[in-house]
């Protein structure tokens, strides 16, 4: 399976070592993304404001700033890093959902391990300090480094499960055609004669 697929596509297993390559593939491009973002906007003269990707946050990146005057002269700078969290995003839970079908778990545990810690993120400080706010942000933070574990350092199912074979099953890598039973074995009496 080639990464366009890993990063687009949701159907598929892949192992930890292919889902550690994506993330880090999707954190590179997303440092890169950035650096470019800045240096075009430095050049242009455009005043950027704080330009973020923040895939397990996703509404943290929409931050304009509607008072900063000097934040909405680089509007542009940042409705370019919004777009590109989304694209972020759906690269990682592309590989993510991946890696939890070869777990042999549904897609849908992408809520409790990352949605859930991107929300509370950014809406946890409306419960204040309450008792009730430590005791979301610790089953956030649970199932957050739940996840992680999950994701990035269990072992995936062996053999097929639901959601496709197993990425780690040995290929076969026999000659696609048996060479012995193409030979035409001859017998040595059947040899022309040495005075012939």
């Amino acid at each position: 399976m080639g990464y366009k697929r890993v990063l687009s596509r949701f159907e598929g297993r892949i192992g930890r070592a292919r889902y550690w390559l994506a993330t880090l593939i999707i954190l590179g491009s997303m440092i890169a993304a950035l650096l470019v973002l800045a240096l075009v906007a430095s050049i242009f003269g455009t005043a950027t404001g704080p330009l973020t990707i923040n895939v397990i946050g996703i509404s943290a990146s929409f931050d304009l700033g509607a008072d900063d005057t000097a934040v909405k002269a680089g509007l542009l700078p940042q409705v370019i890093s919004s777009l590109l969290t989304l694209v972020f995003a759906w690269f990682y839970a592309a590989a993510s959902i991946k890696r939890l079908h070869d777990r042999n778990k549904s897609g849908w545990w992408m809520i409790p391990f990352v949605a859930a810690t991107g929300l509370y993120g950014q809406f946890g400080h409306w419960l204040g300090g309450s008792w009730a706010a430590v005791l979301v942000g610790l089953a956030v933070s649970i199932a957050f480094i739940w996840g992680v574990v999950e994701m990035a350092f269990v072992k995936g199912t062996k053999g097929p499960n639901r959601f496709g074979p197993d990425p780690l099953a040995l290929v076969d890598t026999g000659p696609r055609w048996d060479q012995q039973s193409e030979l035409e074995l001859v017998p040595h009496s059947a040899a022309p004669s040495a005075g012939a």
